[in-house]
């Protein structure tokens, strides 16, 4: 059997110094890639990158903004001379009744999931195409991107997005060679984004009595299938949306069980500290 092999690879991370971007950025580093790794906060990608080894290196960029993008891309190819792969991964998601979600607050996370998404996608390819370059894009999305998910509207929203512009670019940019893929994973803990989505242990552990495998998802298990994807083990995988998370999709949308389980007050009141809290960190 042929190894996943990533070396001489070039790899670019959006959100990596945390949760679920570190696990993949720790499995291309161990399969032989270099990794560029961004977000906002500085000290959080330096220390990710001190850890992880000499092969990452950190950079400020906020994805939102197209000229930051512009010259954070511009500086990657600078310093390591090529690029080859870009993981969409940067994403903001917390618990609100749609009805009391404000424009700002959908803004927000849309304006990092999928504007995000497209800005680095649009830099990426374009230096392929004009490079003659083959390249991969692999997007992060979510199971409820078919469904939507109750609770979570901004995130349905943009990733259901970021699904259509998986698949759109898959076909465009095909006779370039530049393959376009994506991941959905399920019910994976991280200490950012799961301390948003979960009130508490006792609702984390109902929530896994829930799941049709009684457990979640482990970081080397979606660190490995990003590497494989992005690997030349795949060649002809393109246009893919690749769940992982156990079956948990199958039994429907994460979040949409605590509608017909919970009264709505104490809901909007558990989700406002969730909030607070996550703010105060």
């Amino acid at each position: 059997m042929r190894q996943i092999d990533l070396q001489d690879k070039v790899i670019v991370v959006t959100g990596g110094g945390t949760g679920l971007g570190r696990a993949m950025t720790e499995a291309f580093v161990s399969y032989g890639a270099k990794v560029a790794i961004c977000g906002r906060r500085q000290q959080v990608l330096e220390e990710a990158a001190a850890a992880i080894g000499p092969a990452v290196r950190p950079y400020v960029c906020d994805i939102r903004e197209w000229e930051s993008v512009e010259r954070f891309l511009g500086q990657v190819v600078s310093d390591f001379g090529q690029l080859d792969a870009v993981v969409n991964n940067a994403a903001g998601n917390f618990l609100a009744a749609s009805e009391t979600l404000s424009p700002k607050g959908f803004r927000a996370v849309v304006d990092i999931v999928l504007m995000g998404t497209f800005h680095m996608s649009r830099w990426a390819g374009a230096y392929w195409i004009e490079q003659k370059r083959p390249g991969h894009i692999l997007n992060i999305v979510t199971t409820y991107t078919d469904t939507g998910c109750a609770f979570v509207l901004p995130s349905a929203a943009a990733k259901a997005g970021v699904q259509a512009l998986t698949l759109s670019l898959a076909y465009e940019w095909a006779p370039y060679g530049i393959r376009v893929n994506a991941i959905a994973p399920g019910p994976f803990p991280t200490e950012g984004a799961w301390s948003r989505l979960m009130p508490g242990s006792d609702f984390e552990e109902m929530y896994k009595k829930r799941l049709p495998t009684g457990r979640y998802g482990r970081h080397e298990e979606l660190g490995a299938l990003a590497a494989f994807l992005l690997s030349d083990l795949a060649p002809y995988l393109t246009g893919a949306v690749i769940p992982i998370d156990g079956a948990e999709r199958l039994q429907g949308a994460m979040f949409n069980y605590l509608a017909q389980t919970a009264d709505r007050e104490t809901l909007k009141q558990a989700f406002a500290l969730l909030r607070s809290a996550s703010r105060s960190q």
